[in-house]
């Protein structure tokens, strides 16, 4: 199994920045593909980030340009480097792990972190 532990989120001002951290531990060997959800209260669940072991990134029209997503093999830890926040942005993000990114896009997880809060306020 494959335990996944987020930090990082918080309240923050329009325009400001923060950076999430995904930690993965556990047996890691078969996750290809890491990435960030987001879900707030009423709306639907959306990727916003997601990257290979390889490198290959994919993000969400709503953050391109403003969000990066990274990873650190060596720590087994994804980033989500988050810019110029808007109050939209205000969600919980919850870090994802799956075999491959197709089976992330479609929600088909490995393990699913417990989330942390981002506020944005305006």
């Amino acid at each position: 199994q494959v335990q996944l532990v987020e930090s990082g989120g918080g309240l923050v001002q329009a325009g400001g920045s923060l950076r999430l951290s995904c930690a993965a531990t556990g047996s890691i060997v078969s996750i290809n593909a890491m990435g960030w959800y987001r879900q707030a209260p009423g709306k639907q669940r959306e990727l916003v980030a997601a990257i290979t072991s390889g490198g290959s990134t994919d993000y969400a029209d709503s953050v391109k340009g403003r969000f990066t997503i990274s990873r650190d093999n060596a720590k087994n830890t994804v980033y989500l480097q988050m810019n110029s926040l808007k109050p939209e942005d205000t969600a919980r993000y919850y870090c994802a792990a799956a075999r491959g990114m197709e089976l992330l896009r479609r929600g088909d997880f490995s393990s699913w972190g417990r989330g942390t809060q981002v506020t944005v306020s305006s």
